[in-house]
């Protein structure tokens, strides 16, 4: 059953890790990040600027991190000034979700697929949504892991969210909470967070 084989195939992304670590100091897989934006999308719906398709929205989710079964996990900073390993990561996660529209060969197939481009767009509400609240979740996590588990790059990134949520003012709100988290940590470690946000956005 076709069905079945791209359930095997998300059992992968329960070992597949991700660039962030839990606060018990385990490593983050990436099932686990993916189940969280999934949480956030039910929990913050009711309070989106605009109406959703919930379930689109679950869905958009969902299938955005299940090309990473076969693509693997790059961290965003890796591709933000590398254009050849950002051109790379599109090629392999595009091969993946033809892959698994092939596999399920149906409707069903060409929904995820068109739902994963819909994602990689941000053209739609939902797909807005949807990415913004990734980034989001990403920054959570490492505001809630050990301040030593985060790179140089991590510092500066703690307030680059901006351009995520700007089309919401309630998902610019949650973001405000999550980037003072982020600066209250940097600082407790001793690390000029204030000196650090204002050379990201005095360069955006």
């Amino acid at each position: 059953m076709k069905v079945m084989e791209i359930i095997k195939l998300g059992e992968k992304l329960k070992y597949e890790m991700r660039h962030s670590w839990l606060s018990n100091g385990r490593q983050e897989s990436v099932a686990e990040h993916t189940w969280r934006v999934s949480l956030m999308a039910m929990l913050l719906e009711p309070y989106l600027k605009q109406k959703v398709d919930a379930s689109r929205l679950l869905k958009m989710i969902i299938i955005h991190d299940l090309v990473e079964a076969d693509a693997g996990d790059i961290p965003a900073f890796d591709t933000m000034d590398n254009v050849k390993v950002k051109e790379q990561k599109a090629l392999n996660e595009i091969k993946s979700i033809e892959k698994i529209r092939d596999t399920l060969g149906n409707s069903l197939g060409e929904e995820l697929y068109h739902l994963w481009f819909e994602f990689e767009n941000k053209e739609t509400y939902e797909a807005k949504v949807a990415n913004a609240l990734d980034k989001l979740e990403a920054q959570i996590q490492h505001n809630e892991a050990d301040i030593a588990t985060w790179i140089d790059i991590e510092h500066r990134m703690s307030f680059m969210m901006d351009r995520y949520v700007a089309f919401d003012q309630n998902l610019q709100l949650f973001k405000d909470i999550i980037e003072e988290e982020a600066m209250e940590k940097l600082t407790a470690a001793g690390i000029d967070a204030d000196r650090i946000k204002k050379e990201v956005l005095s360069s955006s």
